[in-house]
C-alpha cells in the first residue's frame, strides 16, 4: 500500500489551483470535469502522482461554502527555511496565519498559512 492523495473540497477551483501552484509552488498535474456528477477534480503536487502523494482539489458545482469541522487539522510541507518561505508566500499574496518560529514546547521551526477555503498548511523547516 502507499498513500496516493488527500482530497480537499474547494469552493472556487481556479482560486485554489492558483494558491497551490502560484503561492506554494506545486504543479497542476491533471484536471477533469465530470458533467454527469456535476463536479471537477484537479490534482496538484510537487511530483507526479506515481512518485508520491498529491492533493486532490474537488469542486462540487453549485456549492458555495463548506464547514471545515473540528476534526481536520492541516497539511504539512517541509521547507528549507520557514522564515524565507513565509516572506515568499506573503509576497505572492498568500495569508500567513502563524509566522515562522520555534514550535511551542519544542525547537522545530514551523509556520502556518491558510488556503482560500481556510484549510491550514503547516510549513516545517528541514533540520
Amino acid at each position: 500500500m502507499r498513500l496516493l492523495h488527500t482530497m480537499l473540497r474547494v469552493v472556487d477551483l481556479d482560486r485554489s489551483i492558483a494558491f497551490y501552484t502560484e503561492v506554494l509552488g506545486m504543479r497542476l498535474l491533471r484536471r477533469t470535469d465530470f458533467p454527469g456528477g456535476k463536479f471537477t477534480l484537479a490534482f496538484v503536487g510537487y511530483q507526479e502522482e506515481s512518485e508520491g502523494a498529491v492533493l486532490e482539489l474537488t469542486h462540487n458545482w453549485g456549492v458555495e461554502s463548506y464547514e471545515l469541522g473540528t476534526a481536520y487539522g492541516h497539511i504539512a510541507l517541509e521547507v528549507p527555511d520557514a522564515y524565507a518561505a513565509c516572506e515568499a508566500i506573503k509576497a505572492r499574496g498568500g495569508k500567513v496565519v502563524r509566522e515562522a518560529g520555534p514550535m511551542m514546547h519544542g525547537k522545530t521551526v514551523i509556520a502556518f498559512v491558510e488556503d482560500p477555503d481556510g484549510y491550514k498548511v503547516e510549513l516545517i523547516q528541514a533540520h
